[in-house]
Parts: C-alpha cells; sequence; structure tokens
C-alpha cells in the first residue's frame, strides 16, 4: 500500500510517500516558494543525491502536479504512475470542535473545514487548496484529513473556554484549541515506550519548539492543556509570533499608529517574536551565531524565549502532577543545546536534573535520546518528530478499518523494536 502525505503551507508544499507493507519512506521533498515565484522543488530518495527542479508554480494545484511529475519521473520518481498510489493523507490544521480523530474525507468534512477557516485562515486556506487540487488530479483515490486540533480534543472544559463573554464561544466558537497535535501525539507515544510503561500511565510535558511552539501537559496519556490557543499565536515566543502578550497591547498601537486589525494580525504573526526582538533574525541558528558575535539584542532574544519556556514548564507541572519526563522535539528543541540548558536551568527542586554533556552531544535531527541526569526524578528526552508518518499511518489504517481513537490504536511507533526508516 503506497500512501502519499501532503502538508501545504502558504508558500511550501511539503511531501512524503510510504510504502506502508514494508514501513519504509521511498520518496519525500518539498516545494518551495509556491505562489511568490522562484519557485523550486527539492526531491530526496534514499540512497540517491538530492534532485533540484527550478520551476514556476503559480499555486497550489501546480506544486503538486510537479510533486506527482517528480515520483513518476522515469529518472528521478519512484513510481510506474500515479496508478500505484493507494492514498492520500492531508494535514489539516483546523478542525475546530467537530473532529476528534483523522477522518476520511467527503462533502460534508470539507464543508466543517470550510467553516472554520476564519479561526485559522493562514493554514486552513492552503489545507484546502491542497486538498482540493490533489482531489482533481487524483479524484479516484481516497483522501484523508488528519487534524492538528484532534489531539486536543480531550481538554477539560475548564482549560479551554476563555474568561471571555460565553456568548462568543457559542456564536463563533472562541476557545482553546491547539495545533501540533500530530508532533505531540507521535513524541508522547515514542516518550512511554522509552519510559517502558503504557501511555496511559505517563504524565508528560511535550514541547515542540521550531518554527512556531506550543507545549502539551499529558495526564495518563491524554492532552489536558496546550500553549496554543484559538490560533497558533498564543503561548510562548516563537520565530515570527508573539505569544502571550497583555491584550490591551494590539489596541493600543492601532490608535497610535493607526493600523488596520489586518496589519496588526500580521505583526503578531509574522514580524514579532524572534524577529521582532531582534529586529533581523528569526532562525535560532543565527541567533546563537549573533550573540557569539556580541548582539545584545540576540541575546536578550534567547533569554526571553528560554524563561518563557521554563514558565510553562513550571505551570504544567502543577497540571499534570507526578512527571515522569519532559520531551523536546522539533527542529529546535532538538538541535538546540544552547536553548534546552537555559530552559531547564535552575529546575533541580521539581526533579529536573540536566545531563549538561549529553545535551551537549545529543543534536541528531533523527536520533532519540536521553539528556536526564542520574540523579533526575523526571527523565529528560529528545525525540525528533515524525509528523507524516502520523499521517501516512492514520491514512493506511482508516483505509483497513482498523483506525480508532490513538490511546487504543496500535500505531507501529509504540512497538518497542520500531525504528525510524
Amino acid at each position: 500500500m503506497i500512501i502519499l502525505t501532503l502538508n501545504c503551507w502558504s508558500y511550501s508544499v511539503r511531501y512524503q510517500l510510504f510504502d506502508w507493507r514494508n514501513q519504509s519512506v521511498l520518496a519525500g521533498g518539498t516545494v518551495e516558494r509556491v505562489l511568490i515565484g522562484d519557485t523550486y522543488l527539492e526531491h530526496e530518495v534514499p540512497g540517491r543525491d538530492k534532485y533540484r527542479l527550478e520551476r514556476e508554480c503559480p499555486d497550489h494545484r501546480t506544486a503538486i502536479e510537479l510533486i506527482l511529475q517528480t515520483l513518476t519521473h522515469p529518472d528521478h520518481g519512484v513510481l510506474r504512475s500515479t496508478a500505484d498510489i493507494a492514498a492520500v493523507g492531508h494535514r489539516v490544521v483546523h478542525g475546530g470542535e467537530k473532529f476528534t480523530s483523522s477522518v476520511r474525507i467527503d462533502t460534508a468534512v470539507m464543508d466543517a473545514v470550510r467553516d472554520v477557516e476564519h479561526l485559522a485562515p493562514q493554514h486552513n486556506t492552503n489545507n484546502i487548496a491542497g486538498i482540493d487540487a490533489a482531489q482533481a488530479l487524483l479524484p479516484a483515490l481516497p483522501h484523508v484529513a488528519i487534524f492538528d486540533t484532534a489531539f486536543h480534543q480531550t481538554m477539560p472544559e475548564y482549560a479551554y473556554i476563555y474568561p471571555l463573554p460565553y456568548e462568543w464561544y457559542e456564536k463563533y466558537g472562541v476557545r482553546r484549541y491547539g495545533f501540533h497535535g500530530a508532533s505531540h501525539l507521535y513524541v508522547s507515544k515514542r516518550a512511554a515506550v522509552n519510559l517502558g510503561k503504557p501511555a496511559a500511565d505517563c504524565n508528560l510535558i511535550t514541547m515542540h519548539i521550531g518554527k512556531g511552539t506550543s507545549l502539551c501537559a499529558i495526564k495518563n496519556g491524554i492532552s489536558v492543556d496546550t500553549s496554543m490557543g484559538l490560533t497558533p499565536i498564543e503561548g510562548t515566543m516563537m520565530g515570527t509570533r508573539c505569544g502571550d502578550i497583555d491584550p490591551g497591547i494590539p489596541p493600543f498601537i492601532m490608535h497610535h499608529q493607526d493600523i488596520s486589525p489586518r496589519e496588526m494580525d500580521t505583526i503578531l504573526n509574522q514580524k514579532s517574536g524572534v524577529l521582532g526582538v531582534t529586529g533581523r533574525f528569526k532562525d535560532r541558528r543565527d541567533i546563537i551565531d549573533q550573540i557569539a558575535a556580541g548582539n545584545e539584542r540576540c541575546r536578550l532574544s534567547l533569554e526571553m524565549e528560554t524563561y518563557r519556556l521554563k514558565k510553562y514548564i513550571g505551570a504544567y507541572l502543577a497540571v499534570v502532577g507526578r512527571l515522569d519526563a519532559l520531551v523536546f522535539t522539533a527542529g529546535v528543541g532538538v538541535m538546540g543545546w544552547q536553548l534546552r540548558e537555559k530552559a531547564l536551568a535552575g529546575l533541580e527542586e521539581m526533579g529536573i536534573v540536566l545531563d549538561l554533556d549529553k545535551n551537549r552531544e545529543a543534536v541528531s535531527p533523527e536520533r532519540e535520546a536521553e539528556i536526564s541526569a542520574p540523579t533526575s526524578r523526571v527523565k529528560i528526552f529528545i525525540i525528533p518528530t515524525a509528523e507524516e508518518l502520523v499521517f501516512a499511518e492514520d491514512t493506511a489504517s482508516i483505509l483497513d478499518g482498523s483506525y480508532t481513537d490513538h490511546m487504543h490504536h496500535a500505531y507501529s511507533f509504540t512497538r518497542p523494536d520500531f525504528r525510524r526508516s
């Protein structure tokens, strides 16, 4: 069974092709700069050199056409034709309250996804464009939606309702939803394996730290709170998003600078966070290099980001009680040893003790590692995420009828002998 997964962003499309029966990745890559010009595709096949092709893609449909052409290319592809594909799994960022798990896409599902498009316009709009394009190009195939928000639908009401007029929730769906669900699902299951315990017996704090950052409080294997909210802007400081701020600041600045709500939304999402503080940089690798060169704004940015991570860890420790493990994942979480070191400094009284040498050595984008000291009551893990694997497995399981909720589904990566492809 060959499964194609698609992850459509504003200006890119990421894809992977899985041979599900053999549990292997056949190919993967990204089309970058979709819509904005100078588009290029980077395509990788295990055992081959990376293939790069420059070709303009003015929309997501053209980008997905290019992906399918590349996957079936006689020299660079891995398929005889698109008829070899059994199904397509699509990442959908926002599913609102309707979806608590992945589902096969039909007209009713698409109507529901469009109904909540206003809750994540920078994401769902592109997810919808990708689904529409893929269904037009591959109309005979089943398509499956995997929702970022689904994993967090176990949060209790007191955790997801905001202290705002209740009719806003009733009329407009204003509540906490949370995101990065597939990532938190994957790393929480892997953490349970590393702890040698059933997921239902594990209390965890998982930290997805990349361009966007979200933390999740997991009690007895399920999400009970998460840092992102109605939109992905809430929470801790991120690459270009502000995270938690005084809600009085936007109207204050809008009044003084005479800017529109749309302009303010752009500032908070795309010009704040690390980029806003430094005025120039959003990549944490650049931040570290600039700190070494004496850049004080970059030093301040790192201090702010790690301080806010530390505050969330303390808050979520209070939520979950007995904590089995902290988990770092995503690009910065996996590779940023400086960030991990500063975020965990001073947490020894909470039973969280980092092994400094292990932490500095653990900078592999593929390898899981334990970086806690022997004296630490709480395990500290680095677990590279595998969201596309969750997309593919949910899709394959829905096709063969074995899919169920994540606490009862026998995911391949929950096996002790699991090895990343």
